[in-house]
Order: C-alpha cells, then sequence, then structure tokens
C-alpha cells in the first residue's frame, strides 16, 4: 500500500531541503516534492532531519557479545581475538539467531538500514557441518528480517591459521578446507527481497594465495561484492612479505581479487604503492574507526586513498558502539589527529561514506539516496536534542555528522515500511533486554 511520508527537513541532493513529501510505492520511492511547508493530509510526520538509511558495511554480529569484557585491562589485537574465539565457540544456529536479531534491531534503532555481515562462523565446534551447511548464515538472514533491515551477507572463505598453516582447533568451525568446497556451499545460499549474497577472502593470511582467485572469479561470476580484511595489522605485512615476497594488497592485486566490486575492509597499514593499486584499481575502503581504536589497530591513510580513487565506505565491525554518525566523525577527526589539519572531508561526503557508497559496496546501488526510483529506506535523526538543538536546518547535515549519535535516531523506514517510530522499535520489543539475554553465557566474566 502506498505511503506518503512529510519530512520537516531532508537532506537530498546533496543538500538539506525543507519541506519534503516522499511518496513510496512498495518498496521503492515514488516521487520527491521539495517546498511543501505542511503535511498533506494523511501524510507521516518525520520530525527533525531525514536521510538517506544508513549501511553499516562491516559487521560480526557475535563479537557485540564483546562489548565490556574487552575493554578491561590491556593487550592488543591478538590478545582480544582469544577472547573473540571464545564466544564463537558457545553459539549455535539458534543462540546465533537470538543474538544477531538484537544486534540488527540495535542497529535499526541506530537508523541502520543495511547491513553488510562479514560471516565465517559456518560450522559446529570441530568443523563438523549442521544438517544444512548455511544453518549460521541463514540464522544472520532471518535475524535481519526480524529486525526489519537489509543485508548482504558475505560468506567469507577461511581455511588456514596463517599463510599455508592449517586451522587451529578454534578455527575449524570456520573452515571449509578449500576453496571449491567452500564455493559450493555458499552457492546454496539464495538471495531474497530483503537479503543478497556477497563473498569474502577473510585476509590474505586466513586464505592461502592459490585459493584467492576462486573466491573472487566466484564473486564476479555473480556479480556480487567482494570484501577482505586488509592490513589490519603490520604483522599481517611482515608475514606476507616473507611468505611471497609481497603486501597483502600486492598480493590480492596479482590474484584479481581488487576492482570496483571489491572492498578492503581497514587497509590501515598501508605503502604509497598499495595505496596506487586500491585507488586505482576502483577499490572500495572500509573504514571501521572505533573498532580500529579499540584495538589499537592505527589510523588508516583514508584521505590519500580517497585521492587515489577510492570510494570510501563505514562498518561498526567488533561492535564497540553501533553509531555510524561516530564512525563517519571518527574518520575526520582521526585524519585530524594525524595531520595536525581540519577540514579532510565534508559532512556531505562523510553522509555519502556512511550511505550512497556504503551500500553500493554491498551490491544495494539502488539504495543511498533521496530520489524517485530509489528504494524507501531513510532515517530521521532529532534536531532539538541536547546534541543536536541550536544550530540552524541548513546546518543539519554538519549537525548530525559532528554532534550528533545513534540516539538521536527517531524514525526508520525501510522499504516504505516504518520499523523505528519515536525511537522505538515496535516490533522488536526490549531491545536492551534481548540483548542482555543473548549475551548472558556467552562471554565468561
Amino acid at each position: 500500500m502506498p505511503v506518503t511520508y512529510w519530512a520537516e527537513h531532508a537532506w537530498t541532493g546533496g543538500a538539506v531541503v525543507s519541506g519534503v513529501v516522499i511518496e513510496t510505492a512498495g518498496e521503492r520511492i515514488a516521487a520527491v516534492r521539495p517546498g511543501v511547508p505542511t503535511p498533506p493530509p494523511g501524510a507521516e510526520r518525520l520530525a527533525g532531519l531525514t536521510l538517506p538509511g544508513l549501511a553499516n558495511a562491516h559487521s560480526h554480529a557475535f563479537h557485540r557479545a564483546l562489548r565490556g569484557f574487552v575493554q578491561r585491562g590491556s593487550g592488543t589485537f591478538w590478545t582480544w581475538r582469544e577472547t573473540m574465539y571464545g564466544v564463537a565457540a558457545r553459539l549455535d544456529p539458534d543462540s546465533y539467531l537470538e543474538l544477531a536479531r538484537a544486534v540488527y534491531a540495535e542497529m535499526a534503532l541506530a537508523g541502520i538500514t543495511c547491513v553488510g555481515e562479514f560471516h565465517y562462523l559456518h560450522h559446529a565446534p570441530g568443523g563438523r557441518p549442521y544438517a544444512d551447511p548455511n544453518a549460521m548464515g541463514e540464522a544472520l538472514i532471518e535475524a535481519a528480517a526480524r529486525a526489519g533491515i537489509r543485508i548482504t551477507l558475505l560468506d567469507t572463505c577461511y581455511l588456514s591459521a596463517g599463510f599455508g598453516a592449517p586451522p587451529e582447533p578454534h578455527q575449524l568451525r570456520f573452515s571449509d578446507g578449500d576453496a571449491a568446497a567452500w564455493g559450493a556451499r555458499a552457492a546454496a545460499l539464495k538471495e531474497r527481497p530483503h537479503a543478497r549474497i556477497g563473498a569474502a577472502v577473510h585476509s590474505v593470511r586466513a586464505v592461502p594465495a592459490g585459493q584467492i582467485a576462486p573466491v573472487a572469479e566466484w564473486a564476479a561470476e555473480r556479480e556480487a561484492p567482494l570484501h577482505v580484511h586488509l592490513s589490519e595489522q603490520p604483522a599481517e605485512n611482515e608475514a606476507c612479505l616473507a611468505a611471497h615476497g609481497l603486501t597483502p594488497t600486492g598480493l590480492l592485486a596479482e590474484r584479481g581479487a581488487l576492482g570496483p566490486r571489491t572492498s578492503a575492509v581497514h587497509a590501515t597499514h598501508l605503502t604509497g604503492a598499495d595505496i596506487g593499486l586500491l585507488g586505482g584499481s576502483g577499490t572500495t575502503v572500509c573504514m571501521c574507526p572505533t573498532t580500529e581504536r579499540d584495538l589499537a589497530d592505527g589510523i588508516g591513510p583514508a584521505a590519500d586513498l580517497a585521492k587515489a580513487g577510492s570510494a570510501l565506505s563505514l562498518g561498526s565491525d567488533s561492535h564497540a558502539v553501533v553509531d555510524l554518525f561516530e564512525e563517519a566523525r571518527a574518520m575526520e577527526l582521526d585524519e585530524r589527529l594525524r595531520t595536525r589539519r581540519r577540514g579532510h572531508w565534508s559532512a556531505a561526503a562523510l553522509l555519502r561514506a556512511a550511505t550512497r557508497d556504503g551500500h553500493a559496496s554491498l551490491g544495494w546501488p539502488e539504495a543511498g539516496r533521496i530520489e524517485a526510483g530509489a528504494l524507501a529506506d531513510f532515517a530521521t535523526v532529532a534536531l532539538d536534542s541536547v546534541r543536536t538543538a541550536g544550530p540552524p536546518p541548513s546546518l543539519g547535515a554538519e549537525t548530525a555528522v559532528f554532534a550528533a549519535t545513534a540516539a538521536d535516531v527517531r524514525h526508520v523506514v525501510v522499504g516504505g515500511r516504518t520499523v523505528v517510530r519515536d525511537g522505538v522499535h515496535p516490533a522488536a520489543g526490549d531491545v536492551p533486554g534481548a540483548l542482555a539475554r543473548a549475551i548472558d553465557h556467552l562471554v565468561t566474566s
């Protein structure tokens, strides 16, 4: 049934426009009419600034269970990883559905209408396949449906403990044995109106060099997104150079895994040549600043990558927080710290990373903008909270990016259907309670 919305202010065409009527038909926007000072009869009123739905381009849903527990004491990425393995060992399809549904509902409350789930937790403990070999992936797809958001399941090839070494015991759940077996299993996943299927190379550590091309070819044959963790840690670069005489970026380029459908996640520790390869191939780079600082990974060369030709997207990755506004401003603020200079990206450019370019990296090019023909996915941010009150609506984009938080999201529409109203997710109910119940017993205190 067609629904008409009236946005008090909307970010469309790269600018804030007031009094915008958004007419929907099915899952699409049928028409956008600006300059309408009052809501038409029967229109749903969206008070605040309405933005295209946000795209969380990199998620590991089960990492949400680590929040709080891994913020104690000190350590490195590698010590954090041991705690993560412990959580992974305790999940099964039923408990993963429960956890992911709550995590995706948290995302919906934060204005996220599409998530890219980098999924490598495939099998039962010990590596035994479930009766349905894709039971864990199906749980994620169902969780997104119940939370009311879109998902690109980035089914991930993970075969090695590091540069040819066999998987360690806690990694057996991740491995299919080789890329051919991975591809056969992943091919059984079916797309749905809210779900698309992509591929991922976990990293050059976890996929031997000879197995990278088959994964890239699998994605290319389906015109599907291909994602990969890239150079998150200097140790990965050093080991790759020792094994292959190439940086991880160089190895991916040699194996045909870079290009416009590829997204490199993190890309924190790059050489100038790496930046040229990524930008020159049109590879998107997904920055996850809240995770990269939480894990002490470092500050990636996002500005240099953008100048070289890479589109940028954003992800909440380990879900230390779920807040795409924080990810967007962190990319700019981290670059300010690195260079001691302000103003590397405009608010409009940061919003594009969080919306249009994020959706494109996940294989939803018809989303991420408020215009006729686009998917009717949008989120409204309050302009009268203690964080956002004061600036005029004309500065709404700057206010949203540099002051708002996920708590300021008031309404979320996905496919023309209201998912969040007045900051409440009616279908999900008590989201904090659901998160607490799902996480209980997954992490030992």
